[in-house]
């Protein structure tokens, strides 16, 4: 779900084996994110990766995009936020800047590297509080 979710978003194939993915899944993520997963019939249709000041990963299953599921989680994280999240999301994919403007982020930066080699937006959001 999390690797088809990411290449229909980027047009790109992932770069990383389906193993390595899993190790970082399962070993390295959790070492500073919290990892909540959506499930509709004992399927996963979303995951979310985040902590008190960041969300490192926000993917929705293709097929289950626009129902409402990426807010839930992003509610979720929000009330357990230190008040403010960063994020980054690739320039290519305007689904998901869509979605985290419809939501409150606003851009405050550009351009971070990263494996892919594609230009990304680095998002913020404050709690209206």
């Amino acid at each position: 779900m999390w690797r088809n979710s990411k290449e229909q978003a980027i047009g790109q194939k992932e770069i990383h084996s389906f193993e390595n993915h899993v190790y970082f899944l399962n070993h390295q993520l959790p070492e500073q994110f919290q990892i909540d997963l959506a499930l509709m019939d004992e399927k996963v249709v979303g995951v979310i990766v985040y902590n008190r000041r960041e969300i490192n990963q926000l993917y929705i299953h293709i097929d289950y995009q626009g129902i409402g599921i990426g807010q839930i989680l992003l509610d979720k994280v929000k009330t357990q936020s230190c008040g403010r999240l960063t994020l980054y999301t690739f320039e290519v994919n305007e689904n998901a800047q869509r979605f985290y403007e419809k939501h409150g982020f606003k851009v405050i930066g550009k351009g971070h590297e990263n494996e892919e080699n594609l230009p990304d937006i680095q998002y913020e959001w404050i709690s209206p509080k």
